[in-house]
């Protein structure tokens, strides 16, 4: 009888964890993501990135890292002038097939040129 009522027990809490929504698969299991993040399906991702404001955040350190005078800074908290900007409504981007370290080399392939201004380039008048 007991065996009957833990079984059914079991397969109601599965079933519940179920339609809970996506499944998130990262380094660390035991730290839930941040706030922000929610994806719409079972994805294993590292970093997230925030083009409006050049920030990365590492999921398996739980780290952002952005670029300061030049230096790529990681830190738990963002930085001072950041603090104001609400995540949970910013725009971010999932960085798919990237698990390296070295952030800085992703972002120099990718994201180098994002948010530069195109004044320079001549465009031919209709």
């Amino acid at each position: 009888m007991k065996k009957t009522i833990l079984l059914i027990g079991l397969f109601l809490a599965l079933s519940g964890f179920q339609a809970c929504g996506p499944v998130i698969v990262s380094h660390r299991l035991a730290d839930p993501p941040p706030p922000w993040f929610y994806p719409n399906r079972v994805e294993t991702v590292r970093y997230v990135f925030f083009p409006e404001f050049s920030i990365y955040y590492d999921l398996s350190t739980r780290n952002y890292i952005y670029l300061d005078s030049g230096v790529w800074r990681r830190n738990r908290v963002l930085p001072s002038r950041y603090r104001s900007y609400n995540l949970n409504r910013s725009r971010y981007e999932r960085v798919h097939n990237y698990y390296d370290d070295n952030i800085e080399r992703y972002h120099n392939q990718n994201n180098s040129n994002r948010g530069r201004s195109n004044k320079s380039v001549s465009r031919k008048n209709n």
